[in-house]
């Protein structure tokens, strides 16, 4: 909160100054100035401008800086994420006895390509995709790709908490 107020505060006093110099120059080239800015007023406002310039740009080094390691960190993550649900794609698809085709058109069928585009992709029919497409839903016990995309959301949800509500209301309009 305190740096938010802090960073606000400075971002408030560089529009203040920018606002002083734009103006200062629209004055002076339209001739609206009735009279002129003693000099060490200007001076003062110059140094609060230049400083003014410096914090902004210091601080958008720092904000950049934090940017750039969120987005790492971030990055890692999701890296970590990305390896665990394979884990998990790997370890269901041996407990199933998926053929080494099947785990092929399996993962094309969870990133959710047709069954026209995961023909081509792997240079077979689509008849061979699909009797592959339905051993796989056999060996999964599941009936269609919703299902069979739904065993590992359930799998990656096991730890999250169900609501303790649920809205009643959804299930009355049905």
């Amino acid at each position: 909160m305190r740096q938010t107020v802090f960073f606000t505060l400075i971002v408030l006093v560089q529009a203040l100054f920018t606002l002083f110099f734009v103006s200062d120059i629209l004055l002076t080239v339209l001739g609206v100035r009735a009279r002129p800015i003693a000099w060490h007023v200007r001076e003062l406002l110059e140094i609060g401008a230049s400083i003014g310039l410096i914090l902004g740009v210091v601080l958008g080094a720092i904000v950049l800086r934090r940017t750039v390691l969120k987005s790492r960190a971030s990055e890692e993550k999701l890296r970590l994420v990305s390896a665990a649900f394979m884990d998990v794609v790997e370890e269901k698809f041996a407990q199933w006895g998926l053929t080494a085709a099947e785990q092929d058109v399996a993962l094309f069928l969870l990133k959710g390509l047709s069954t026209q585009e995961i023909a081509a992709l792997r240079q077979t029919s689509e008849g061979t995709v699909k009797a592959q497409t339905n051993a796989i839903y056999r060996k999964a016990d599941v009936t269609g790709r919703p299902q069979l995309l739904s065993l590992f959301i359930d799998d990656l949800m096991d730890d999250v908490p169900l609501p303790q509500k649920i809205d009643e209301t959804v299930f009355a309009a049905k």
